[in-house]
């Protein structure tokens, strides 16, 4: 699959659902490169959301890939981002139940049971599971 483009500057909506659409497709990293895409080019109040939801992609990748220290660090760290929004649901977006999934992932990995497929569906799960907008 190519790569994303490097002027690629993909509204909120977009990025979320091609995201989606390509986790559903097992293919966290092109997923990365979208969201990656809207954090460069999207609002700095939203840098937070979107730098999170890329580097927790960037941490299934690292599941997929074998690489079980990166996927934690990635996964720890994307959804530390996510705690600068409180309650709030930018988006739609349940930010506290997807930290709770990337943490459980997390568990996982420290005990041998990751499986990259469970971790990618289960955050694509998270995302489709929106709310009413902020």
């Amino acid at each position: 699959m190519p790569r994303i483009p490097d002027d690629y500057a993909p509204d909120a909506e977009e990025a979320l659902e091609e995201a989606r659409r390509l986790l559903a497709a097992e293919r966290p990293f092109h997923a990365h490169e979208v969201l990656e895409a809207r954090w460069k080019t999207g609002p700095a109040d939203e840098r937070e959301l979107w730098q999170g939801l890329a580097q927790v992609c960037v941490g299934l990748t690292h599941i997929q890939r074998g690489n079980p220290a990166g996927a934690v660090a990635l996964l720890t760290r994307g959804a530390a981002r996510f705690s600068t929004y409180g309650s709030r649901r930018p988006y739609g977006l349940d930010l506290r139940a997807l930290a709770r999934a990337t943490d459980q992932i997390v568990v996982e990995i420290d005990s041998g049971a990751a499986e990259a497929h469970e971790a990618i569906s289960r955050i694509e799960k998270r995302l489709r599971d929106v709310h009413d907008h902020d």
